[in-house]
């Protein structure tokens, strides 16, 4: 029970969620002299939501968080605010001039036997992604969950690829 975060006397969770989110067009803008500060603020709004993060890396062009997630934080409501708040303090630190996040983002549950190896995939994205792209990434994640998706409704990089392709 020590990872269930007690909501109420009489309510009780354990809710474990991954959640991928892009920059704009890909771009690789989160640099690595700021990442470890902008971790630590998104960690912020993540936690005043009533969250508790277990993991987050930020990527140059994609973060991952991993968090004990409490019913009564909306997913939607947080990441809209992580995004948000995140803008404003990269365009306020003048660290990536027109910095923007892509729409939508990706969300994914897991049971608690799961915790420590997504853990360590989230802290090692450096090593992961020195084999596989973000691309091959993301949709290998769909295809472990089994979600049903359409290139035109996934980041802007495949709908870009598929009109290479034709």
């Amino acid at each position: 029970m020590d990872e269930a975060i007690r909501y109420r006397s009489d309510t009780f969770h354990q809710v474990y969620l991954h959640l991928v989110f892009a920059v704009k067009h890909r771009e690789q803008m989160i640099r690595p002299s700021f990442s470890e500060e902008l971790q630590k603020y998104m960690t912020g709004i993540v936690q005043k939501k009533g969250n508790k993060m277990l993991a987050i890396k930020a990527m140059p062009d994609h973060v991952h968080i991993f968090i004990s997630h409490t019913p009564s934080s909306s997913i939607s409501e947080m990441v809209k605010e992580v995004k948000a708040y995140s803008t404003e303090l990269i365009e306020r630190k003048g660290w990536s001039k027109g910095f923007k996040w892509q729409e939508g983002y990706g969300v994914f549950s897991y049971s608690r036997s799961y915790v420590s190896q997504v853990i360590s995939y989230i802290q090692n994205q450096e090593e992961h992604h020195r084999h596989k792209s973000f691309k091959e990434e993301y949709i290998k994640i769909l295809k472990n969950f089994d979600v049903e998706y359409e290139g035109k409704y996934l980041f802007r990089w495949i709908m870009e690829e598929e009109k290479k392709e034709e």
